[in-house]
């Protein structure tokens, strides 16, 4: 069971405001707020939702989406690091129990969230940069990336201050069992990963 959900001001909100407009004028991007800043994501192509299934299936057979804990793509995170921050991963790990720690914006408290997953599109330097800082800073256990663009998948555990004091990356032809502290055993094959996820030229 988490934590209990922080308790946020009710100030005006206008990043936030501006945020959900960008999201109605551009249906199918993802819209978040990071470090202050506005980030709008492109709408993911058959690769990256290709990969993100293949990732979403270990975590299933392993009972992960059941009573203890559920696994949900698209799900926000309220960030720490600013009055409106939030991201939207691509798949989280959360407790079972999320839907008592709604924060904002329909966006769910850190506390709640085991595992946050990303796979690169060509914004790529906010996932290896940006969100490091973000989600090490809400103190979220694991990161997982899969870098699309430089064919690695990276690992970062044991959350400190804004970084990860464990970051691993694994090149194709390794299998990477992610830590414990999950809830349960989830071994990826990252060939196959950065295979389904390959990005089409053009």
């Amino acid at each position: 069971m988490s934590a209990a959900s922080v308790e946020r001001p009710h100030e005006n909100r206008p990043l936030i405001a501006e945020a959900n407009r960008l999201m109605e004028r551009n249906p199918g991007n993802r819209v978040e707020i990071i470090g202050g800043q506005i980030v709008v994501s492109p709408p993911p192509d058959g690769p990256h939702g290709e990969a993100l299934m293949d990732l979403t299936i270990p975590f299933i057979e392993a009972g992960l989406h059941g009573t203890e804990s559920k696994v949900i793509p698209g799900i926000g995170i309220w960030l720490p690091t600013g009055a409106e921050d939030y991201a939207i991963p691509d798949l989280s790990l959360v407790d079972a129990d999320y839907r008592d720690h709604l924060a904002e914006n329909n966006c769910y408290d850190p506390a709640c969230f085991r595992l946050v997953l990303e796979v690169t599109s060509s914004n790529w330097k906010t996932d290896l940069r940006d969100k490091v800082r973000a989600y090490a800073g809400a103190k979220v256990p694991v990161y997982v990336i899969v870098d699309r663009k430089h064919q690695r998948l990276h690992v970062l555990t044991d959350p400190t201050g804004d970084a990860y004091d464990s970051h691993r990356p694994y090149s194709p032809g390794e299998t990477v069992t992610l830590p414990a502290v999950i809830g349960g055993e989830v071994t990826l094959d990252v060939t196959r990963i950065l295979r389904a996820g390959r990005q089409e030229a053009g």
